[in-house]
C-alpha cells in the first residue's frame, strides 16, 4: 500500500502552513496546545523586563497562537492596546524569540517546543474600523430607510 505524503492537510504556501491552517481547520490538540502557549507567553510578557532596549518598557498582549500541524512552528499574534505601532517591535521580538522559546520549554510539557513567529494582530483595528463605518450617517440613513420599507410592507 502506498500512502500519499501530506494527504491534503495543509493549505498551499508556507503562510497557511505556519498559521496552522488546514482545509478542515485546526485540530483540537492544536487549539489546546496553542492556548497553553498563548497563556505562558502572556505570563512571560507580563512579568519579564527585557534587556532589549526596544522591548524594555513595552506592554504586549498575546491575542492568539496558531500552531502548524506538525507543532514545529507557532504564529504568535500580538497587539498593544491603544497603540498601533506593533509592527515596529517585530525585529526586537525576532531577536528575543530564542530566549522566549527556552522559557516556553521550561513551562510546558511538549515533545517539541515550536519556533515562534510574531505577527501584529489587526483584528481589533478592523473591528473598530467596521464599527466606525456602521455608525456613519450614510450607513445609518440606509439602515433606517430599509427598516421603514419593511414596516410599510407589513
Amino acid at each position: 500500500m502506498s500512502r500519499k505524503n501530506g494527504s491534503g492537510s495543509k493549505v498551499a504556501g508556507p503562510a497557511g502552513y505556519l498559521a496552522g491552517l488546514a482545509p478542515s481547520g485546526p485540530s483540537q490538540r492544536q487549539l489546546r496546545v496553542g492556548e497553553e502557549v498563548r497563556r505562558v507567553l502572556a505570563e512571560i510578557f507580563a512579568r519579564t523586563t527585557f534587556r532589549d532596549p526596544d522591548l524594555a518598557d513595552v506592554d504586549l498582549t498575546v491575542t492568539e497562537v496558531r500552531l502548524s500541524p506538525d507543532f514545529r512552528h507557532a504564529t504568535v499574534f500580538i497587539t498593544r492596546l491603544g497603540r498601533s505601532d506593533v509592527a515596529e517591535l517585530l525585529p526586537a521580538l525576532k531577536r528575543v524569540a530564542p530566549w522566549l522559546r527556552t522559557q516556553l520549554a521550561h513551562k510546558i510539557r511538549a515533545r517539541t517546543v515550536p519556533e515562534l513567529h510574531f505577527q501584529p494582530d489587526t483584528a481589533l483595528d478592523t473591528a473598530m474600523h467596521m464599527d466606525t463605518l456602521l455608525r456613519s450617517p450614510e450607513v445609518q440613513r440606509d439602515l433606517n430607510a430599509s427598516s421603514e420599507d419593511e414596516e410599510s410592507e407589513d
